[in-house]
């Protein structure tokens, strides 16, 4: 039987699932692809940040309706971008296979953030990367862009923003790093939980589940297990001023982990060390540490 892929109809979703499709096709599968629309999609005049709160993205903005297909099995997987899935899957639903990340950092396109003067305008989709760079360059003006990549490129490209920033791994997927004006190194700017992975997701045991596990790189795996169990332990969404970024060399894995408010006025950061076999208990503990630290009081500030 045919493997269905779920996926969003955006051109970078597109890429994402024919690549896994491809691997599957590789190792014996036959699959197709099966378009569905998220609410996300659905609502292109609003901020990410303004649309339902906190509650909404930790349901799952990108996501819930293509879950509700695999659990009604209108499809066997999905392909999603890691940091658009919740830290809590619906039940009956696994993570089956996270492969090998792409580059995890943010990019900025169009100038670099030296050269940009005062007062120029930046365009981010992510309350993450506003916060940040408000802190970095409070003299810039931060304005939300949303749409699709190439919509976004475009609207730089219509000169409605001086720089936008966006994850490299969309943009090196599309073979568009070429526009890239530099990389964001993560001490700068901290990048999303899961940012340049992908997951697929399946039925616990259902038809893509054994076929997908051979996808799976385990420290990709790891890396962002201890960063979603992080973002779990604040009780963040994908849209909250959260980031954190592993690392694993050999068995060892490090974490690093911040909690910024939106004006950039505050942050609180962290790291924690230990075992990549006790990934999630890393990210844990270090998401408790920085509770106690301060960010609390900011989560609770942004959502008030």
């Amino acid at each position: 039987m045919p493997l269905t892929i779920a996926s969003r109809g955006s051109q970078l979703a597109l890429w994402q699932a024919r690549w896994v499709s491809a691997r599957l096709t590789a190792l014996g599968h036959e699959c197709g692809i099966r378009i569905i629309r998220t609410t996300g999609d659905k609502i292109t005049d609003v901020p990410l940040a303004q649309i339902g709160g906190k509650g909404l993205f930790t349901k799952g903005l990108f996501t819930k309706e293509i879950e509700e297909a695999l659990l009604d099995g209108r499809a066997d997987l999905a392909v999603h971008s890691l940091k658009d899935l919740p830290t809590e899957l619906p039940a009956g639903l696994a993570l089956a296979a996270v492969p090998e990340r792409e580059d995890p950092h943010d990019a900025v396109v169009g100038r670099k953030l030296v050269d940009l003067p005062a007062g120029a305008m930046v365009g981010t989709s992510s309350l993450r990367r506003a916060a940040q760079l408000r802190r970095l360059r409070p003299d810039l003006t931060i304005e939300s862009i949303r749409g699709n990549l190439d919509t976004r490129l475009r609207k730089l490209d219509e000169g409605r923003y001086s720089a936008i920033v966006l994850a490299a791994a969309g943009l090196n997927r599309l073979g568009w790093a070429g526009r890239i004006a530099e990389i964001l190194p993560a001490e700068t700017m901290c990048p999303a939980v899961g940012q340049g992975a992908l997951a697929v997701e399946t039925r616990a045991g259902g038809a893509g589940w054994d076929a997908c596990a051979a996808l799976d790189h385990a420290a990709t795996h790891s890396a962002v297990a201890a960063e979603r169990a992080f973002l779990r332990a604040l009780g963040g969404g994908c849209q909250v001023p959260i980031g954190a970024y592993a690392t694993v060399n050999g068995e060892r894995l490090r974490l690093v982990g911040l909690v910024i408010a939106p004006d950039g006025s505050a942050v609180v950061r962290g790291e924690r060390e230990g075992p990549a076999a006790e990934a999630e208990a890393i990210g844990a503990a270090l998401g408790a540490k920085l509770l106690a630290e301060g960010a609390q009081a900011i989560l609770e500030a942004t959502f008030q």
